[in-house]
């Protein structure tokens, strides 16, 4: 991935008959990685894809997009493996949804994806220090997570600074997909500039 200031768009909102090429089209708009988000209907109230969808996707994609799975799962031990052999980069798991989250990160590892960690809104980003050694990203959700199109929650803010935008409805459903993402980018890596201007 590009370096500095990510943007990932979550592909949920896509026109899922269409998701290769809606793939491809936010790739060729200048995204610098994909967000899949797995919903499986206990930890989130909706139901999106699976490892199948995620291998069928790095089948007709090749090797070249960074995949990282937003898993909003009850179970998330149970997909590492298979998401990892569907050629997923990048597992991220809600530490609401497990009791060990040193063996699931382990376990990531060992199955040769990063690991990303997440909460959800109501959830404090104390509950995230203890594991930032151990991650290569925090997701900090300024929505609750299961369902695309909500409102940003501004006062998700303060919680973390960020580098790694993802974005859903405001790229996929944009006429022009290129401008959204490059005024993410530039707003984040503004905000990152001010950030280490006021250290």
């Amino acid at each position: 991935m590009a370096s500095g200031c990510r943007i990932g768009p979550s592909i949920l909102n896509s026109d899922l008959a269409a998701l290769g090429a809606e793939c491809t089209r936010m790739m060729d708009c200048g995204a610098d990685y994909l967000h899949l988000d797995v919903m499986d209907g206990h930890f989130v109230p909706n139901l999106t894809f699976g490892h199948p969808v995620v291998e069928s996707l790095r089948k007709q994609l090749g090797q070249e997009p960074f995949f990282d799975m937003h898993m909003m799962v009850a179970k998330p031990e149970q997909w590492v493996k298979p998401m990892a052999v569907a050629g997923a980069n990048q597992y991220t798991f809600h530490i609401e949804a497990t009791e060990n989250a040193g063996a699931l990160i382990k376990d990531i590892r060992e199955n040769g994806m990063k690991v990303g960690l997440a909460i959800k809104p109501g959830t404090t980003v104390e509950y995230l220090a203890p594991w930032a050694n151990q991650i290569d990203m925090a997701l900090v959700m300024t929505v609750e997570p299961g369902f695309g199109g909500q409102k940003f929650m501004e006062d998700m803010m303060p919680k973390a600074g960020a580098n790694m935008i993802v974005s859903g409805s405001a790229v996929m459903k944009s006429d022009d997909p290129r401008a959204v993402i490059n005024l993410l980018r530039n707003v984040c890596c503004e905000a990152a500039q001010k950030r280490s201007l006021d250290r």
